[in-house]
């Protein structure tokens, strides 16, 4: 097999164990320091048992970013991305060369426009974080949330 083959089944393969065990989110937390009064945080993670953890390794070096922690909430190990800078150089340009099949490509989508409203620090005018909000909430709909949509909306400064 040759290497650019070997590359692309790689590459297939994290899309795939993507849509199956990872998530895309953008969760919002209360900051009074902060211009419009929430931090927005994107993240990208995978989950996994400890004794199957080589996937969250090869996909840590494979995007050149993120972290591996343990998630005590369900006893698995996290790999996670939340740089935004990394998110936009690494993760983003990965999925859309290599979409996942499921409904979770459509939460990526919601992502991949967040991410990019970021990158223009639209996130810290409240016009800005408005629309961020309204997007995130289009997305993970059997998710938990810490805050409801109307919340955010309505404390926005």
């Amino acid at each position: 097999m040759s290497a650019l083959n070997k590359k692309r089944k790689l590459c297939e393969y994290i899309s795939g164990y993507a849509d199956g065990e990872g998530c895309f989110s953008v969760s919002f937390s209360r900051r009074r320091k902060f211009l419009v009064g929430w931090e927005t945080k994107p993240s990208f993670s995978v989950s996994q048992n400890e004794e199957r953890a080589q996937v969250l390794y090869i996909m840590q070096d494979y995007f050149k970013s993120g972290f591996i922690r343990r998630d005590f909430s369900d006893k698995t190990l996290k790999y996670e991305v939340r740089s935004l800078e990394n998110l936009i150089q690494n993760v983003i340009p990965h999925f859309e060369q290599y979409p996942m099949l499921s409904f979770k490509q459509k939460d990526f989508e919601f992502f991949k426009k967040i991410c990019r409203l970021m990158q223009k620090d639209l996130h810290r005018t409240p016009a800005g974080l408005k629309r961020i909000v309204k997007l995130a909430y289009q997305m993970n709909p059997g998710g938990k949330r810490r805050y409801r949509k109307r919340d955010i909306l309505n404390t926005l400064r």
